[in-house]
């Protein structure tokens, strides 16, 4: 992790990693509310239905009652321009970061909502 990543965001990371690594999704994700809890998904890929990690780690801190989102990390192969942060703007507002890392957990770039 780079040093100027804070703790919190590392553990974004991390955790984001782990949901991945679970399943072994395509791509793994972690919020954080405004309140410091944490969420974490994987992609889920149905005949039917298709969600991002980031979208179903949103989804899952909305059905938890939170009222905003401080921050996001995303660990995929792809490159980072191609990673879909709307749904994190849409809930927490805009310039939110985003931390995008590939399966070893490297950070590759911080996007804003």
């Amino acid at each position: 992790m780079p040093a100027d990543l804070s703790a919190e965001d590392a553990k974004l990371v991390t955790l984001a990693r782990a949901a991945r690594a679970r399943t072994r999704a395509a791509e793994g994700a972690a919020v954080r509310d405004t309140d410091g809890r944490t969420y974490a998904a994987c992609t889920v890929q149905l005949d039917t239905v298709l969600l991002s990690a980031l979208q179903l780690a949103v989804a899952m801190a909305v059905s938890s009652g939170v009222k905003g989102i401080e921050a996001a990390a995303v660990v995929t192969d792809h490159e980072p321009a191609a990673v879909d942060v709307e749904v994190v703007r849409y809930f927490g507002g805009a310039a939110l970061p985003v931390v995008v890392a590939d399966g070893n957990g490297e950070v590759r770039d911080v996007v804003h909502t």
